[in-house]
Parts: C-alpha cells; sequence; structure tokens
C-alpha cells in the first residue's frame, strides 16, 4: 500500500481508503470480515458518516484493540432521530450524535472531525460564521477531534473550503463523470440518468478547485469515485463505455491534491478489487485510453495528467510540469514554493526540444510543446 500526506494534516493515509456506507446492512462478523481485511492491505484510513447506531457499534467492535492503526474522519451533523438519518446543525442534536459517535466507536477522539454535507455557499457562510463552527473549534481545542474537515459534492464550496484557511482537508466526489458536470447544490444532478451533450471535459471550476487545494495544501479525500457503480457498465456511464475499479481509482488518485479515495466495501472481495490498484500495471490503471475512445468522451485538447506521454527523451515528467504550470497559471504572482519545486524537477520544461513525439502519445490530443514553451515563459 502507498501512503499519500492529507494536506497539511501531516497524517500518511493510504491511497485506498475505506467508505463506511455499504456496512449499514451488514452484521457484526461481516463488518469484521470487510474491516480486517482492509487492515491486512494496509488501509488505515475509514469514513463514518452514517449515523444509525448499530453501524457505528460494528465499526466500533471491529477497531477494538487495534484504534491507533486507524484514521478516523467521523462526522458532525450526522444525526439518528426517530429511526432515521436527518442532518442538523442544531448543536443539542449535534453534540448528542457526536457522543454516540465517540462511544460506539470505543474511542475519545475522531482524527478527522467532518462538518458534514455542505453544499451551498450560503450554507458554509453559516456554519462557519456561527456557533456551528465554534463548536468545532471546542472540539478540536479539547483534542475530541484532531484535525477539521468538511464534505461537499459542490466545487464553489470546495473553493471556500479552500481559500478560508480554517478548513485543513474536505472530503469530495471525484470520478471522470462528476467532473463534467458545473457547480450545483442538487446532488441529483450528477446522478440524472444523462448528461448534456454540449459538456466537454473538466469543468473549469473542477479543475480550478483541485489545484486551488494543491497550492493551499488543503487535502481531498475522495467519495463517489465508482459513481455509484454505474462507470463499470457502458449502458450507464455517460461516456457510453465502461472503466474497471482500477481505472476509476487511478483517474481520482491522478488529481492535485488527492490524498485518499474512500472506497464503499459490501464484501473482502470488493477490499481486494480495489487494493489491486497497488500492484496493477499502467495499462490496466489507463483510462485515458478508455476515455478518449469512448463515443462520449468530451476530453479532447485537456490534460488530465495520465502520464501516457511518457517516456520524454529529455527526461521530462511532462504530467508533473503541466500540473505545475496549470498551477502558475492561477497566480498574478508566481509563488517562490512553485518556482522550487519546479526548479527541483531533474528535467524541467527548458529540457524540451520539441520532438512532439508525446504528442504521438496523448490520446486527448494536448499539444505538450506549446505548453512547455508556455511553461518556460512562465517560470523564467
Amino acid at each position: 500500500m502507498n501512503y499519500r500526506q492529507l494536506g497539511k494534516t501531516g497524517l500518511m493515509v493510504s491511497e485506498i481508503g475505506l467508505g463506511g456506507e455499504w456496512l449499514e446492512r451488514h452484521t457484526t462478523e461481516e463488518v469484521k470480515q470487510v474491516i480486517d481485511r482492509c487492515e491486512e492491505a494496509g488501509i488505515n484510513i475509514l469514513d463514518c458518516w452514517m449515523s444509525e447506531p448499530n453501524v457505528r457499534s460494528n465499526i466500533g467492535k471491529a477497531l477494538a484493540g487495534k484504534r491507533e492503526k486507524w484514521y478516523i474522519q467521523g462526522h458532525v451533523g450526522s444525526t439518528w432521530q426517530n429511526g432515521q438519518y436527518v442532518r442538523t446543525r442544531d448543536l443539542t442534536q449535534v453534540n448528542a450524535a457526536f457522543e454516540d459517535l465517540l462511544t460506539r466507536l470505543q474511542t475519545d477522539y475522531i482524527d478527522l472531525g467532518m462538518i458534514h454535507f455542505v453544499d451551498e455557499p450560503a450554507e458554509f457562510h453559516r456554519v462557519m460564521e456561527g456557533d456551528f463552527f465554534r463548536y468545532m473549534k471546542e472540539l478540536k481545542a479539547d483534542g475530541r477531534i484532531r484535525h477539521i474537515g468538511l464534505s461537499t459534492h459542490n466545487p464553489e464550496v470546495g473553493k471556500l473550503a479552500a481559500e478560508c484557511g480554517e478548513i485543513e482537508m474536505f472530503l469530495f466526489s471525484v470520478n471522470p463523470a462528476f467532473d463534467m458536470l458545473p457547480a450545483t447544490e442538487n446532488i441529483d444532478d450528477y446522478f440524472a440518468d444523462s448528461y448534456d451533450e454540449s459538456l466537454s471535459g473538466i469543468a473549469p471550476e473542477r479543475a480550478q478547485l483541485y489545484r486551488l487545494c494543491e497550492q493551499n495544501q488543503v487535502g481531498i479525500t475522495v467519495m463517489k469515485g465508482y459513481a455509484g457503480g454505474r462507470l463499470f457498465n457502458a449502458g450507464t456511464s455517460p461516456f457510453g463505455a465502461a472503466l474497471t475499479p482500477v481505472q476509476c481509482l487511478h483517474y481520482a488518485l491522478t488529481r492535485p491534491a488527492v490524498a485518499s479515495v474512500m472506497v464503499g466495501f459490501d464484501t473482502v472481495e470488493h477490499v481486494d478489487a480495489a487494493v489491486a490498484y497497488e500492484t496493477a500495471s499502467m495499462e490496466e490503471k489507463d483510462y485515458a485510453s478508455v476515455l478518449a475512445g469512448a463515443p462520449r468522451h468530451g476530453y479532447y485538447g485537456q490534460c488530465t495528467y495520465c502520464g501516457h506521454c511518457a517516456p520524454c527523451p529529455a527526461g521530462i515528467d511532462i504530467a508533473m510540469v503541466n500540473k505545475l504550470c496549470d498551477l502558475a497559471l492561477m497566480q498574478d504572482k508566481l509563488p517562490d514554493t512553485l518556482k522550487a519545486h519546479y526548479s527541483q524537477l531533474t528535467a524541467n520544461a527548458d529540457a524540451c526540444v520539441s520532438c512532439h513525439s508525446c504528442e504521438s502519445r496523448c490520446p486527448f490530443g494536448v499539444r505538450i510543446a506549446e505548453r512547455m514553451e508556455k511553461t518556460k515563459a512562465l517560470f523564467g
């Protein structure tokens, strides 16, 4: 298992994480089997947004005696009322649900305290400027949460979180289908039966969000990496072509600032299918060829950092140079940290000999030599 630093939290989390939602429908023993298999594979981060009491207790039993091996991403504001899930900002109910989470998970702290489900910019401001965020800061000051995070599906909210200086990381929905959709406050839009044919490539606000997070060292953990499984079937995929779990994981893990993908595991076989990413060949990880050859791929002309352009005869890591170029283009003034990162590359855009061999391999028709010239001008 490979591990990545989660933004400024300093936590080294496994690339593949455990999203706990599917565990709600399983027995205590079945939950333990899944979590044990995750641990055997080196997975060390799990997300528990669910308020249902039994699944919390089952996860707690499975973690008993090995709490220190796991980073728990626990949600604040997800409550259980009259036998059903309710998202609320009422602090009496929020606090009771948080205490229940600690008790059932058999722990006295949560590593990543997540402000639960903020999909509207207006709601973000209400949360951050009111009693709810003061409560979060109190939990952190008391050591009951170690870091403050947030969950959202909306890139506009993600941008606010990345810029505010108070949110250390967030849980965001990332996959090649969702990345084509513009910002919305309605999560149902992401799961529509079909997408507008005018959609083309990564929505600018989502591409900008990933770069902003990398620039500000705000880490991202990923939900909906498989788009609810619809990407596995050509009939339900918006591209008209099927992707594998490994390809979906590689897409998410090649986005800037992404540290871990929280995968929903129903069985130990699902764990194995995701963990296969760690030993997969580049051919098996290759989402780019599938998307480029799909009837409705929509990514032409955009660098997705897939790495197909390699190898470069001058030794340039083209995907990394393109990523740094995109980060630089966001700035009015080039930050010294970005200059330092660029200068430390074994070979950068200055080494490009304009042979164009990389362009013949790019599945999306990116004019790489032109981008190398642009990068040279940006970095001087």
